[in-house]
């Protein structure tokens, strides 16, 4: 079987490595170098060495939506794993309906986040109009509307990954250390959270990746009004490409500094959270 395996296994994995070269490597490729040029389509690019990078943070619209992502995430993550783990482990106590609990609260993940957004637009401007605002009165008012669209979308999905987790803690360390006396809030700081922390891993790397990423919620939701003070880096990086004649370099090298930013965040998360995973 071993070798059947190693014989046929480039035949396989061609296919896939040259869709994702074409579909991914390439354009990636491509990308960055276009981030030190100035162009308006691919065929007619000219380097110009580091002049967008150095316009990118003389923007002060990058330099906002910097500091309101990194806000965003930030909440955004500690509200939604907060929330999940609480509700995965309420419905891991063997309560009546646990199934039908679960499926109602994974249900908003299924809906696209463009479609959300708009729907959540109009309940806040509904429910604003009775004080004569509405979400592009002010930049509070699109960053906790976007907190709680993401928390509603999102809080299921990482909830049926804390139940996974939860339901794979053996019942014996549980069971020893109620034995030995522990409170509930010891069993939860000293057995579940340490055995849940591969759970957390994931969860968190979702959230926080989730967070920087959003562009289709930013976009329905608010559109960065008023004045661009609610765009996230995404919907900033967009509106630089297409909105601004000229500066489709600076655009595509926002995106590369995004990129790079993202994955060192990304990656710092991963291997702090997995440090403190314990082994079964």
């Amino acid at each position: 079987m071993n070798k059947s395996i190693k014989k046929y296994f480039p035949l396989f994995a061609l296919p896939t490595l040259v869709a994702f070269t074409i579909g991914f490597i390439i354009p990636f490729a491509m990308g960055i170098y276009l981030s030190f040029c100035k162009f308006t389509t691919v065929t007619d690019a000219k380097f110009v060495g580091l002049s967008n990078y150095t316009k990118i943070f003389g923007d002060e619209t990058f330099v906002h939506s910097l500091w309101y992502t990194a806000l965003f995430t930030i909440v955004s993550v500690l509200a939604i794993n907060f929330f999940a783990f609480v509700i995965a482990m309420l419905l891991t106590k063997g309560i009546r309906g646990t199934n039908a609990f679960r499926t109602i609260f994974f249900m908003p993940n299924l809906i696209g986040g463009i479609v959300l957004g708009y729907i959540w637009q109009l309940i806040f401007n509904g429910i604003l109009a009775n004080y004569s605002r509405t979400l592009a009165y002010n930049e509070k008012y699109g960053f906790w509307g976007m907190i709680i669209l993401m928390c509603w979308q999102q809080i299921g999905y990482m909830m049926i990954i804390y139940i996974a987790g939860i339901q794979n803690i053996p019942g014996d360390l549980i069971e020893a250390a109620e034995i030995d006396g522990a409170t509930s809030w010891q069993v939860l700081k000293n057995v579940t959270l340490p055995m849940v922390m591969p759970s957390i891993t994931v969860c968190t790397f979702l959230t926080l990746t989730n967070g920087f990423k959003l562009f289709d919620q930013n976009l329905a939701l608010t559109a960065g009004e008023p004045a661009k003070k609610s765009q996230l880096l995404a919907l900033n990086i967009y509106d630089t490409f297409y909105g601004r004649n000229g500066w489709e370099g600076v655009g595509q090298a926002k995106a590369v500094v995004f990129f790079i930013l993202v994955a060192i965040i990304a990656l710092g998360q991963n291997y702090l959270t997995r440090r403190k995973e314990v082994q079964q």
